[in-house]
C-alpha cells in the first residue's frame, strides 16, 4: 500500500479512510467516521510546490521532531518533512512545520489543507473547517479535498453543508467510492436508512472489497436490529482488514447489543491483541462478564470516549430525543424559584456544557468541570460558564475551597457504579443548605448498581437514597424519568434532588 503521508508516492487520498468513529456511550452503534485521520493527504492540487521526488531527504535523523538547525529546506522539503511526522502521528511538529511554511508562503494551499485536517484530530473542528475552506478557494478542483471538508462538517452536526460538499466531491471525481460510502453515513445520519444502505450497497456492488463500506453497513445493520446482516458484514470487513482495531471494537460493542455476551468476550480479546491497553477494550470485557466489574470507569475510558467525538456530540444527543439536562434544569427551576443571579453553581461532568442555558439564569458563578478537553472546548464555545476546568469530579470535589450552593450532574454518574465516594465529595463541597441535583440511570434488580452491557451503569432506587443518606443529605426527592431513546425505546433513569 502507498504511504499515505509521504508526498513522494501521493497515494489516493482515502485509500485506507478510518469508517469507525469512537462509540458514542448514549448510542455505541453511531455512524462510524468515513475517513481516518491520520491519512489526511489527499491528492495534491495543482499548486502544489515541485515535486520533491528527486531530492534529497534533509533529514538526518528520521526519529527527530525536529528540523536540524545547520539544514536549510525549500518549502517542498519542509512539506515533506511535515507530512511525515504527521504520517507518525508526531502532530506537534507537523503543525509546527505548517505553520512555517505558511509564515513564509500564506498562500500554499497544501500547507493550509493539511493542517485544517490536523486540527480536526485536534478536536478543533471550526479551525478545521476554516482552514480547508480557505485551502479550497486557492484550489476548489481537487475533489478529495471536498470530501475532507465535508468530513469535517458531518462532525459539526452541519448535515446540508456536509451532503453539498461530498456532492462537490462526486462532480469532480465520479469514480470516487469513497463519497458513496460518505454519504452512506450522512444518510443515516439525516435517519434516512434506506437510501443510506441503497449508498453502501452500490460503492459494495462496485468493489467488493472495499472494507469500510462493509464496516458502515455493519453499524447500520445492527442500528436498525438486523444482527444476522450486520455480523455478516462485520465479518467482510475483517477478513479483508484482520488487524482494524476499530472494526474489531465495533463488532465487540454489536454482540453485546445483541446479547451475545460469550462472543463479545472474545472479541473484545481480539480486540486487546491488537491495542493491549486499550481502556474501551478492557471496559467493555468487564461490562461482558470477562473481567472484575469496576466500581466506576476509569478515567482513561472516560477520556477516550469523550474526546473521540466531541464536535458531533450534540447533534447526536439531539437525535436520541436526550432530555437529562432539560429535566436536571426543571428540578433546579423548582428549587430556586425566582432567585436569579445569586448562586454559585457547580456542574460536575458538564461536557459540551448542555446544562449551561438551563443554569446560567441562576448564577452569580457557573463553573463546570469535566475529564474530556475536547468537550470543554466545545462548552466554551457557548460563552456560559465563568470557569472551565478539566479534572476528575471527585477529586475536584474533595479539594473545592469554595463552598457551592448548587452541584448538579446530568448522566455523568452513569460511568459510576458505587456512589459513596461522588456523595461525600458532593456533600463536602456544598454549603449547608445547598442542593444536589443529578440523573442516573434506572433498574428494579436486586444489585446497587450493574455496570450494563452498553457500557453505562444503572442503580437500584434504593440505593441511591441509601448512599445519600450515608453521605448526610435529607429533603430526597426521587422521581422516575425516561433520559433518553435508545433503538426507539425508552432509557429509564432516577432524577434526583437533595439538600445538604
Amino acid at each position: 500500500q502507498p504511504d499515505p503521508l509521504d508526498p513522494l508516492d501521493p497515494p489516493d487520498p482515502l485509500d485506507q479512510p478510518d469508517p469507525l468513529d469512537p462509540p458514542d456511550p448514549l448510542d455505541p452503534l453511531d455512524p462510524p467516521d468515513p475517513l481516518d485521520p491520520l491519512d489526511p493527504l489527499d491528492q495534491p492540487g495543482p499548486l502544489d510546490q515541485p515535486d520533491p521526488i528527486d531530492q534529497p531527504d534533509p533529514i538526518a535523523d528520521p526519529q527527530a521532531d525536529t528540523l536540524p538547525s545547520e539544514v536549510e529546506l525549500t518549502i517542498p522539503e519542509l512539506l515533506a518533512f511535515a507530512m511525515r511526522m504527521h504520517r507518525e502521528n508526531r502532530l506537534d511538529a507537523a503543525e509546527k512545520c505548517y505553520r512555517s511554511i505558511l509564515e513564509a508562503d500564506p498562500g500554499n494551499a497544501n500547507a493550509m489543507h493539511y493542517l485544517g485536517v490536523l486540527l480536526r484530530q485536534r478536536g478543533r473542528g471550526a479551525e478545521a473547517a476554516d482552514l480547508i475552506r480557505q485551502s479550497i478557494a486557492i484550489d476548489p478542483l481537487v475533489g478529495p479535498w471536498h470530501n475532507n471538508l465535508g468530513n469535517v462538517l458531518l462532525d459539526e452536526g452541519q448535515h446540508d453543508a456536509a451532503a453539498a460538499a461530498y456532492a462537490r466531491c462526486s462532480e469532480l471525481d465520479p469514480d470516487n467510492l469513497e463519497v458513496l460510502n460518505n454519504l452512506g453515513v450522512l444518510l443515516r445520519n439525516l435517519h434516512r436508512p434506506q437510501e443510506a444502505e441503497a449508498m453502501l450497497n452500490r460503492a459494495i456492488a462496485r468493489n467488493p472489497g472495499f472494507g469500510d463500506a462493509h464496516a458502515n453497513l455493519a453499524s447500520l445493520c445492527t442500528s436498525l436490529g438486523r444482527m444476522p446482516e450486520a455480523f455478516s458484514h462485520f465479518a467482510d470487513a475483517l477478513a479483508l482488514r484482520p488487524a482494524d482495531v476499530n472494526t474489531r471494537r465495533l463488532l465487540a460493542i454489536a454482540y453485546g447489543w445483541a446479547g451475545r455476551l460469550e462472543e463479545g468476550r472474545a472479541a473484545c480479546l481480539d480486540w486487546l491483541k491488537l491495542a493491549p491497553d486499550d481502556a474501551q477494550a478492557l471496559h467493555y470485557l468487564a461490562a461482558f462478564g470477562g473481567a472484575d466489574i469496576p466500581e466506576r470507569a476509569s478515567d482513561r475510558y472516560v477520556e477516550q470516549e469523550f474526546d473521540g467525538f466531541a464536535n458531533s456530540f450534540d447533534a447526536r444527543l439531539a437525535d436520541l430525543n436526550y432530555r437529562a439536562p432539560e429535566l436536571v434544569g426543571e428540578a433546579v427551576a423548582r428549587l430556586l424559584g425566582d432567585e436569579r443571579g445569586q448562586r454559585q453553581i457547580l456542574d460536575v461532568g458538564c461536557g459540551t456544557g448542555l446544562c449551561g442555558p438551563h443554569l446560567r439564569p441562576f448564577a452569580h458563578r457557573l463553573v463546570g468541570v469535566d475529564l474530556s478537553a475536547g468537550m470543554l472546548d466545545r462548552a466554551r464555545q457557548r460563552g456560559l460558564y465563568d470557569e472551565l476546568v478539566k479534572a476528575e469530579l471527585v477529586a475536584y470535589l474533595e479539594a473545592c475551597e469554595v463552598a457551592q450552593d448548587l452541584v448538579v450532574s446530568a448522566d455523568t454518574l452513569c460511568y459510576f457504579g458505587r456512589l459513596d465516594a461522588t456523595f461525600a465529595a458532593v456533600h463536602h463541597s456544598l454549603r449547608a443548605g445547598g442542593h444536589w441535583v443529578f440523573t442516573v440511570e434506572a433498574h428494579s434488580l436486586d444489585a446497587d448498581f450493574k455496570l450494563q452491557p452498553h457500557g453505562r451503569y444503572s442503580h437500584a432506587r434504593g440505593y441511591v437514597a441509601a448512599a445519600l443518606a450515608r453521605a448526610g443529605f435529607g429533603a430526597v426527592d426521587l422521581r422516575e424519568v425516561v433520559l433518553r431513546s435508545e433503538s426507539l425505546k425508552p432509557v429509564a433513569g432516577w432524577l434526583v434532588s437533595a439538600t445538604r
